[in-house]
């Protein structure tokens, strides 16, 4: 990688972000202003009628809300490599991919220089905040990223994820210096082809870099779960590496990384006596990360939405550490930094930057009129309003303007406003709006799905058992269509007690359509379908299979048939089925 000198200034940073937020208004329609005029030659604008203006009436009176099948073909003609002005003034450089995990097809972007912009702006005003509540000096960070594999698209154009575009551009590793997350692995480490060969030598550059790891962070909650729990398993053979100064030729076997990894190694018993002793005097692993690494100051990463299911585990790795909830955004762009660090990850909250995008936002109510709370599904929709006409304590559906071609694009969050920073609203996610369970007039969300398997799951903390993830399928094979909820749990379970989970389940869904249907025996009992152990492990390498890399990766909560992959693995992984007796 190119490097440029890249000095942080952490109260330069925050100054900026209040100038932008004193009048988020005005900012966003500059922004829009710059959108439109630099890409005022885009065939799709100039399809619209938008004939060069650039204030915000114009923009909404021609163009029409869009989704990703909306763009497809412009997109498809992009990567196929027509060069012509189509959705952006300038040539788009490259394409993201989306992970996938949503709705099992990856999605294509557009992506450009000025989303490695925005993407360094958002990581320096969370970093700001962040040091300003938790001070770091000079150190590095343990960082469980991945890039992900590329291809070249028919046109020419480098295809690979949003997160690898951006760890690939030449800004990405002086900023990481700069706010003090340099990372501890070689580049050869994060861009290695073998995810479990990388999460590996993660592991064991952190430990040689014990002493100055001041923060542990991945893309996604996720991913630091998955790097500890296997530190449980390779942890002996971690510490031989360290006190021989060699390799384990079993667990890494690609040249690159043996070579840039072995590099670092010297023998060093002294090290590896110390993490024996430290790993000995745990119990069941809880406070793993500052028993390790003593100087690290909390964990970050992305735990809000389906991530929330993993903060238990993360909390409990994590001991006394601070957890932070990172950046909010998408494949799409990004949207808030949080600037309140302090906050537990289930309360936090992100503000929205004005100046990144140009946000519009969709009241979500009721048909009947009232707030939308816990509704990320049907309702009557209103025409969208601007960033700072949102009301606290409302849900929306997020619309981006972005630089990288995207107008009036529904993002297909669902979002609370909780508060207001300066003159731009703070949101809280609550969840993906197209993830559903559905058989008739019952809509249950992810939202509502999470509350269930928590409900039910504190029947299994009394048995000191947990679940480790979880997905769910509407049935609709039969006639009643039915739930089905897939666990996976950490050991196995008896009968009496999983059954009791089973009815758990069933009632915690209070849906006035689900409970009616239910009643009038329109749907049938919900399935509780046990998996073995390792399960999620084949769904993570399924979607590792079609190119998504393990840090993008997010377990799908709702499997629809469309899922076919996913869906076969989890019924072809069942050992123990329960139906709730919980209406009979």
């Amino acid at each position: 990688m190119l490097e440029k000198k890249c000095e942080f200034r952490g109260e330069e940073a925050i100054a900026e972000f209040e100038e932008i937020t004193l009048d988020a208004a005005a900012v966003q329609r500059e922004t829009l202003r710059r959108i439109l005029a630099d890409n005022a030659a885009a065939e799709y604008l100039q399809g619209l009628g938008l004939a060069g203006r650039t204030d915000v009436d114009s923009f909404r009176a021609c163009v029409p809300l869009a989704t990703h099948a909306d763009l497809e073909p412009y997109i498809a003609r992009i990567a196929d490599g027509d060069t012509s002005p189509i959705l952006t003034g300038k040539p788009v450089t490259s394409i993201s991919l989306s992970s996938g995990t949503t709705q099992g097809k990856r999605k294509y972007l557009p992506f450009n220089q000025e989303l490695v912009k925005s993407t360094m702006q958002i990581y320096r005003t969370s970093y700001a905040f962040r040091n300003r509540a938790f001070p770091v000096d000079d150190g590095k960070a343990l960082q469980f990223i991945y890039g992900s594999r590329q291809f070249t698209t028919k046109g020419g154009l480098t295809a690979t994820t949003a997160t690898t575009n951006v760890y690939r551009s030449e800004e990405f590793m002086p900023t990481m210096r700069a706010i003090q997350s340099q990372v501890c692995s070689p580049d050869a480490v994060i861009f290695g082809p073998d995810f479990s060969q990388s999460l590996y030598c993660h592991l064991l550059c952190g430990l040689l870099y014990a002493d100055e790891v001041r923060i542990v962070s991945a893309t996604f909650a996720h991913s630091v779960v998955l790097a500890f729990q296997t530190f449980e398993r390779v942890w002996e053979e971690l510490c031989a590496d360290i006190r021989d100064g060699v390799l384990s030729p079993t667990r890494v076997t690609v040249p690159a990384v043996r070579k840039a990894v072995s590099a670092l190694l010297t023998p060093n018993p002294v090290l590896a006596d110390a993490v024996e002793r430290k790993c000995a005097a745990l119990s069941n692993w809880y406070g793993v990360i500052p028993a390790l690494f003593p100087k690290a100051k909390y964990v970050h990463g992305i735990m809000t939405g389906s991530m929330e299911h993993y903060v238990k585990k993360l909390r409990h790795y994590a001991g006394g550490l601070p957890l932070v909830a990172a950046e909010y955004g998408a494949s799409e762009g990004w949207v808030g930094a949080n600037v309140e660090p302090e906050t537990p990850p289930e309360s936090a909250t992100f503000t929205v930057l004005p100046n990144i995008a140009y946000f519009e936002f969709i009241p979500l109510k009721t048909s009947d009129g009232g707030a939308a709370a816990e509704a990320c599904y049907a309702y009557a929709e209103p025409e969208p309003i601007g960033l700072t006409e949102v009301t606290v304590g409302e849900h929306y559906e997020v619309v981006m303007t972005t630089f990288a071609g995207l107008y009036r694009y529904r993002l297909g969050d669902v979002v609370k406003v909780a508060g207001f920073y300066n003159s731009t609203p703070k949101l809280k996610f609550v969840c993906r709006r197209n993830l559903m369970l559905s058989i008739n007039i019952d809509k249950n969300s992810e939202q509502d799905l999470q509350l269930a398997v928590d409900g039910a799951a504190k029947i299994l903390a009394a048995e000191k058992l947990e679940v480790i993830d979880y997905s769910s399928h509407a049935d609709l094979s039969r006639d009643p269509g039915h739930y089905v909820i897939f666990w996976e749990l950490n050991a196995e379970a008896n009968d009496d007690v999983l059954q009791s989970c089973c009815d758990e389940l069933d009632r915690v869904f209070t849906d006035p359509g689900y409970v009616g249907s239910r009643k009038a025996s329109a749907i049938a009992p919900l399935e509780l379908r046990v998996l073995q152990r390792g399960t999620f492990q084949k769904v993570l390498r399924h979607y590792l299979s079609l190119g998504a890399p393990v840090s993008q990766f997010k377990s799908p909560r709702c499997v629809g048939r469309s899922n076919s992959g996913v869906l076969q693995i989890l019924s072809g992984n069942v050992v123990k089925v329960f139906f709730s007796a919980a209406y009979d």
